[in-house]
């Protein structure tokens, strides 16, 4: 059985996804909002490139059925209901509608990910129902591919630690498992931190950049280890919940 990690959507070949469970990591802020909203009610959320295709899908839908989202460079593209903020994604705004999001690294990575077995999102937010399910995936005999979304196509440390958290978990209750360097690299990585989030994002780049923003009650939000404890698989161009006691 193997685990492996890659930094950046863009390194993944057929090989490194195909038949896998694969787990796409963007923790400030997409795999955190996508969470949050499907733990405060939305019925879907859909992943998009682009502001433009946000518009163009949403012409499918009736308008009182869904909510626009979308965010470039931090920050909520005008004319959109929501940005990227977990904070605005909240059972008021969310309850039964279907989100349209599009972000700069998150929903980008999801879109990359093709002839996997299964795609799921994971942070700190949901990391014990993430990890319940790929317990569940690795006793039945499936390989993981952990995908770090970085911050433009770049290196994000808090990725890295966030997939390291994975791996470590893993590699506790299934011993015998091989892994590429990067996900032995985020592994040590991981033990610098361990549960002390808020040095990661004050240390991390993508961290400092938002707390200069004025995001500051994100990373709160972000650093809350299991504090949404949802499953949400992309499959059929959609994201849903699915919950940590999914049956396999």
């Amino acid at each position: 059985m193997r685990a492996d990690v890659l930094f950046g959507a863009a390194e993944a070949v057929p090989a490194d996804v195909a038949g896998r469970v694969v787990v796409v990591i963007d923790v400030l802020r997409a795999s955190t909002t996508i969470a949050v909203a499907l733990a405060n009610g939305a019925r879907a959320v859909i992943p998009l490139a682009s502001a433009e295709e946000v518009v163009l899908r949403s012409k499918s839908f009736e308008r009182s059925e869904v909510r626009l989202a979308a965010e470039r460079k931090m920050l909520a593209v005008p004319g959109m209901d929501l940005g990227n903020s977990p904070t605005e994604f909240t059972r008021e705004a969310l309850d039964g509608k279907t989100v349209l999001l599009a972000t700069t690294n998150g929903t980008g990575a999801l879109l990359a990910m093709q002839g996997a077995r299964e795609v799921v999102v994971g942070a700190f937010v949901n990391f014990s129902a993430i990890s319940v399910l790929l317990r569940a995936a690795l006793r039945g005999g499936t390989d993981v591919t952990l995908v770090c979304a970085g911050r433009d196509r770049q290196y994000s440390l808090e990725d890295a630690a966030c997939a390291g958290r994975y791996v470590r978990f893993m590699a506790k209750h299934y011993p015998a498992l091989t892994y590429n360097d990067a996900a032995r690299s985020a592994a040590v990585l991981e033990r610098r931190y361990a549960d002390d989030l808020t040095r990661l994002f004050i240390d991390a780049e993508h961290g400092q950049a938002l707390r200069e923003a004025g995001f500051a009650a994100d990373l709160e939000i972000c650093a809350a280890l299991d504090a949404y404890p949802v499953v949400p698989v992309y499959q059929d161009r959609q994201i849903t919940k699915i919950g940590p006691d999914r049956e396999r």
